[in-house]
């Protein structure tokens, strides 16, 4: 069988090729092992929330201590993105892959061992670290293996990913719960993130490959061009051109960029988007297993059927968004779903559980769909897709930041609020969070869907910056 020919007169050709071409078996292996790490990053972050009160328990926790343990974590994470992003576009996609991954099974092992809340909180604080710095890359290479038509709807698969990990969390320590284990729940739960780290680990070394469309920018074009070979089983034939730049391109870019330009308006939407969507959700998703025993009981079996329940509106809700993307856009359904999201919290919050179980766990799940479904997936869609691929990595990176600047925030809040005025008002409070989100959207009018953001970086050259500057 003969192979196809593809001639290559610059680098712009190697992004055209991958924007109009269908994506490969071998580039769909790729986005499934992307995800993977997506899944990983979503365990690690919501395991420990199934066995707080027991966490409390053993390490004699205030409200004020656990809220800044678990916001503990998302500093690491917001550490991560903000060094992950700029270095995932300085040394690769690939590399920057293998080293989280590392940083994901050592540090879910050395949790799960913790003997004391010093211990529990650094290893949690790595923990972070490497999901800070795997989100950006995992979500650059799903953009990067796309072409036009899917990239968004491949992108917006992480959302169901997150929820369908929430809910993993929940069938993993059902055995341990009837094997009279409730008080070292949450140990089993957060180091079974370590091998799910190890496996996705295992798989990214057999087979991801550098992105064709980093390599297009940061690598000489021979070069560059042997990796689109590799992933589309082509031949590629770089033709002579006096004006061709064969060797490394010498821009180098910091996060001024992604604040210059056109591009300010966009890391505007994308980060309020991102921080008020992480607020709600790492302030209720994140304690749906504490939410569930206030609902149907204090027996540690209803928080872990909660966790089940409930997570999976948000799989329902995230592969629904994800069909959606290219027909309705990432702004709209942003929209739609920050209306879900504050309906559901002003109408739980107003009835609590005055009337009966039904009502609250309706509005809950309710909530956690409208979540998944609108800002909670949109924001790191926003993120990634509003830049082009030499500015990708610091667009995810800002985008996890902002993110994680929010989780610190509903982390926090969370248990100390409801300490003091409890659950009914907190939720009434919290609604304020999806209600500056959807004014916001509404207001600022950027869609990237639809748009070949790459050939709009060719046309409108970015401004070079310092040399070697990270921030």
């Amino acid at each position: 069988m003969s192979i196809r020919e593809y001639k290559i007169h610059s680098r712009q050709d190697i992004i055209d090729f991958v924007n109009s071409n269908p994506v490969t078996p071998k580039g769909k292996k790729i986005i499934l092992v992307a995800l993977g790490g997506i899944f990983v990053d979503a365990y690690d972050f919501t395991s420990l929330g199934i066995g707080t009160d027991q966490l409390k328990e053993q390490f004699h926790l205030s409200p004020t201590e656990l809220g800044s343990l678990t916001a503990i974590m998302a500093l690491g994470a917001l550490l991560g993105a903000t060094l992950g992003g700029y270095y995932t576009d300085k040394f690769g996609r690939n590399k920057m892959f293998l080293i989280d991954l590392f940083f994901m099974v050592f540090s879910a092992l050395g949790a799960a061992l913790s003997p004391n809340l010093f211990w529990l909180a650094i290893f949690r604080f790595l923990m972070g670290i490497g999901v800070g710095l795997d989100v950006p890359v995992a979500l650059s290479f799903i953009a990067e293996y796309s072409n036009l038509k899917k990239k968004g709807q491949y992108v917006n698969l992480w959302c169901p990913l997150w929820y369908l990990a929430a809910t993993v969390t929940g069938f993993v320590v059902f055995p341990f719960y009837f094997f009279e284990q409730q008080e070292d729940l949450w140990r089993w739960s957060v180091g079974f993130g370590a091998v799910a780290a190890l496996i996705v680990l295992i798989t990214r070394y057999l087979f991801m490959n550098e992105s064709p469309m980093w390599a297009a920018y940061h690598l000489p074009l021979k070069d560059a061009a042997n990796v689109l070979e590799k992933t589309y089983k082509i031949k590629a034939v770089i033709v002579p051109n006096k004006d061709q730049n064969l060797e490394i391109p010498a821009k180098k870019l910091s996060y001024k960029a992604i604040f210059h330009g056109k591009y300010k308006i966009r890391t505007l939407l994308a980060s309020v988007i991102t921080c008020t969507q992480s607020m709600e959700y790492f302030a209720v998703g994140f304690y749906i297993p504490t939410i569930s025993s206030m609902i149907f009981g204090k027996d540690l079996i209803y928080a872990i059927i909660g966790t089940i329940f409930f997570n999976i509106f948000g799989v329902i809700g995230g592969f629904t968004q994800s069909y959606l993307t290219e027909k309705l856009g990432i702004r709209r359904l942003a929209i739609i779903g920050y209306v879900i999201a504050a309906g559901s919290l002003l109408t739980l919050g107003i009835t609590g559980n005055q009337f009966s179980v039904l009502l609250p766990t309706i509005f809950l799940a309710l909530f956690i769909f409208g979540h998944s479904f609108g800002p909670g997936s949109q924001g790191m869609a926003m993120a990634t897709l509003s830049y082009p691929t030499e500015l990708r990595g610091l667009g995810t990176g800002w985008g996890q930041g902002t993110t994680r600047v929010g989780s610190i925030l509903g982390f926090f809040l969370f248990p100390v609020v409801l300490s003091l005025v409890g659950f009914q008002t907190t939720i009434l409070f919290l609604t304020i969070i999806p209600t500056i989100g959807l004014i916001a959207t509404v207001l600022i009018k950027w869609e990237p869907i639809g748009r070949d953001i790459e050939k709009e970086a060719v046309e409108n050259t970015i401004l070079p910056l310092s040399e070697g500057k990270a921030f």
